[in-house]
């Protein structure tokens, strides 16, 4: 009787050490912080910037009008608004930006890691300025966008790649609404 206890409460204090080591990888620590993605508490209305300040000349653009046709928006530069639905949560490397919550999105890359957004920039208003792009993306980094920001992807290819329509920043205008 004493063998079966002992063997219960040592199945038992091994779950529970496993148990632990599951919910720490879980909460995995940013790859690389810096001052751009560091999370933020910014006030109703304030705005922080990252990357090149948006010029006031750049031709601007609605959003949904861009996201209907953006071939006809392929190598212009556009300024464009939105509200950031998700992010990168392990870099602030890339966001999804839409018209309005619940609304069709495009992905937010910004250069090769140019800069970076906040952690917890998702909800915030965003003006941002770039150039839409088409790319295919690797079943790998299509995965690994997937893990770390929960990415949300329509059509994936046979293969598991990913025919894509981005929006490469260069700057951005993030506001607290």
């Amino acid at each position: 009787m004493k063998k079966i206890i002992f063997t219960i409460g040592l199945i038992f204090v091994c779950s529970l050490f496993a148990n632990a080591q599951d919910a720490s990888s879980l909460s995995a620590e940013p790859q690389h912080t810096n001052e751009q993605n560091a999370p933020v508490t910014l006030k109703t209305g304030e705005t922080i910037t990252r990357g090149d300040a948006i010029s006031k000349t750049t031709k601007k653009v609605s959003l949904e009008t861009a996201l209907a046709t953006p071939e006809k928006f392929a190598g212009q530069t556009i300024a464009v608004e939105g509200v950031i639905v998700r992010s990168c949560k392990m870099e602030g490397c890339w966001m999804e930006m839409a018209p309005k919550a619940g609304a069709k999105s495009v992905r937010v890359t910004f250069g090769d890691h140019a800069f970076f957004i906040p952690l917890n920039a998702a909800g915030m208003k965003v003006r941002a300025q770039g150039v839409f792009k088409t790319n295919v993306l690797s079943k790998e980094k299509v995965e690994h966008l997937i893990k770390d920001g929960e990415a949300k992807f329509d059509n994936r290819n046979a293969d598991g790649t990913v025919t894509e329509v981005s929006f490469d920043a260069t700057g951005v205008e993030l506001t607290k609404s």
